[in-house]
């Protein structure tokens, strides 16, 4: 029997798969992917993250989060709906699909510092709904990893852990991450790219047990499909990179990763 396995990180409720959705979900069931996590990025993203995972009942599920790009002068007021939302689908959790993580939220400052001051305040604000409510973080960071880390390090006992998403950085990022105990790392498709040193880098300085599979999709699709639009059926092209990287087994990543998941993140609905 062919191991199972998750896609933590899927845009599935996209513009990139309105037209084919049933067939990709179909693809990745195929593949061996057994559950996919959407995150929302904004508040109108909340809707459709949620039909998605209405229509797929036990297979998709959705989180909820203000992704720091999205962050602007608003978002004070973004949060406070989406803060709505989230109480409400903990009120009726029969009603439609449970929030099962804070995310995708974080800080990037990449392009711009523009909203710097504004990501800093709404990241924080998600991090103490994760304490809250007691839901894991899934966090995007790009170029802002000691801001990220000082404001995560004040909450450290009290949250129940998360994903750092789509982990791309070197062996002393990686364990500066990693002190944070109740978290993991999110790995992608960047693993399968040729100039990558994460094949090296992670079997290195990273135990198995803290990844979590992902595919970002429709964003960084691994080797072969690099430059195409990515789909979770893809992330098996992860697990068996990084089954050669660690020198075990695909079934070993499958049962090691997914065990992973179940502890991080509340899937009993």
């Amino acid at each position: 029997m062919n191991p199972t396995f998750i896609d933590t990180h899927a845009h599935l409720d996209g513009e990139e798969f309105k037209d084919d959705l049933p067939e990709v979900i179909r693809r990745a069931k195929e593949a061996g992917v057994s559950k996919v996590f959407l995150p929302a990025i904004d508040l109108s993203s909340v809707p459709a993250v949620l039909n998605v995972c209405r229509s797929y009942p036990g297979y998709a599920y959705p989180m909820i989060g203000l992704q720091p790009e999205e962050v602007r002068a608003d978002w004070q007021e973004v949060l406070q709906q989406m803060k709505q939302l989230l109480d409400e689908s903990r009120r009726e959790p029969t009603n439609g699909c449970p929030f099962i993580a804070i995310g995708e939220v974080g800080l990037d400052f990449y392009w711009s510092r523009e909203f710097e001051s504004e990501q800093l305040l709404a990241f924080e604000q998600q991090v103490r709904w994760a304490v809250e409510y007691r839901l894991p973080l899934m966090i995007h960071c790009r170029k802002a990893q000691n801001e990220l880390l000082h404001i995560l390090r004040k909450y450290e006992q009290e949250l129940p852990g998360g994903v750092f998403h789509c982990f791309t950085g070197n062996r002393q990022e990686a364990a500066e991450l990693l002190r944070l105990e109740k978290f993991a790392l999110g790995i992608g498709g960047v693993l399968t790219f040729k100039s990558s040193h994460l094949r090296e880098d992670l079997p290195a300085s990273v135990p198995l047990g803290r990844i979590v599979l992902e595919t970002d999709s429709p964003y960084m699709a691994p080797v072969p499909h690099r430059g195409q639009r990515n789909e979770s059926a893809f992330v098996a092209l992860v697990l068996r990179q990084l089954a050669q990287s660690y020198g075990v087994t695909e079934a070993e990543v499958a049962a090691v990763t997914n065990a992973t998941v179940s502890r991080l993140f509340p899937l009993s609905n």
